[in-house]
């Protein structure tokens, strides 16, 4: 498996005030790991992530399976090992008032839950904050936190956290939350716009 897969924690940059969405991973010391582009007016969301800014070698491919479905589900695919890792699929009705995904190992089957921290602050942030309340997601396998997705407040750019230390027994693959956090940010950007 490709090292820039091996971090405990990881920060998901995404520019604001761009045409196209342009994510950026860094490691915990800040060097760029992962670059993608999400491309405009697509009906069905593809999104690719490579090992650097100029896209020279694809690491990961994140593609919803259906075009325009309330409750898509997005494989995962290391396209170095050209190997599915699992999938991420959104829970449609309880997504409206509370982010929710299932996480799938990659055979489909429900390995844990993505969701947002609390139905207070999601309600907050739908109908009068804004994205002025910052994000914060777990991943759960059972009763197991593997992973926290915390957004920091910043003007300019979203920007998203990722943190894999409490997972000590590796269980959620690193590429799967990866992608998570890549979803939540093109998904959060098409919310605020």
């Amino acid at each position: 498996m490709n090292p820039i897969f091996q971090h405990q924690s990881y920060v998901l940059q995404r520019q604001v005030f761009a045409l196209a969405g342009k994510f950026r991973m860094y490691d915990p010391m800040r060097n760029l790991v992962m670059f993608s582009e999400q491309k405009m007016f697509r009906w069905r969301e593809d999104i690719r992530v490579y090992g650097d800014e100029a896209k020279t070698q694809e690491v990961l491919s994140i593609k919803a399976r259906q075009i325009m479905d309330f409750s898509a589900a997005y494989d995962v695919v290391d396209t170095a090992l050209n190997q599915k890792v699992g999938a991420l699929r959104r829970k449609g009705l309880r997504s409206i008032f509370r982010d929710e995904w299932e996480v799938l190992d990659e055979n489909d089957n429900v390995k844990g839950l993505l969701f947002e921290d609390s139905m207070g602050l999601a309600l907050l942030r739908r109908f009068l904050l804004g994205s002025w309340l910052p994000q914060n997601y777990d991943i759960s396998f059972g009763t197991t936190r593997v992973a926290d997705l915390k957004q920091n407040f910043n003007l300019f750019r979203y920007e998203l956290n990722l943190d894999f230390s409490m997972d000590i027994a590796r269980t959620l693959d690193r590429r799967l939350g990866i992608a998570a956090g890549i979803l939540l940010a093109a998904v959060e950007g098409k919310q605020s716009s």
